[in-house]
């Protein structure tokens, strides 16, 4: 797969309180087929064939009551940069820049407005 260009869009993931119910849910309704992510953390992808199609994870006690959303991540070229220049155009970091083994390094951002998005710097090879 080709890495996604600085500024496009890459990734979807629900973040929620009830897996079970979400999984069969999106499973029913999209055909997707829910498979464990061999990342050493609790995640499911959501596939179609060999294909992802998202991610789900459960509502972690450090997201406090968070409801379950949906969560969308635009590749940058450099995480640490943009979250540092996010903060200087007046947005928050709700999550700091975290490397995520085998997928890369994100960070959870909100913008001016409080709308959330995710930032993604994905590995280099």
């Amino acid at each position: 797969m080709e890495t996604p260009k600085h500024g496009s869009f890459c990734w979807n993931e629900l973040i929620t309180s009830d897996t079970k119910k979400a999984g069969e849910f999106y499973s029913k309704l999209l055909g997707w087929t829910e498979t464990p992510f061999e990342g050493g953390m609790p995640y499911t992808l959501f596939t179609t064939g060999k294909k992802s199609e998202g991610g789900m994870m459960a509502i972690t006690p450090e997201m406090g009551d968070s409801p379950s959303q949906w969560m969308s991540y635009i590749t940058v070229d450099d995480v640490d940069a943009s979250a540092k220049q996010a903060e200087e155009l007046g947005g928050k970091i709700i999550c700091p820049p975290t490397d995520i083994p085998t997928v890369g390094r994100i960070v959870l951002i909100s913008d001016p407005t409080g709308a959330t998005v995710g930032l993604i710097t994905f590995p280099t090879e």
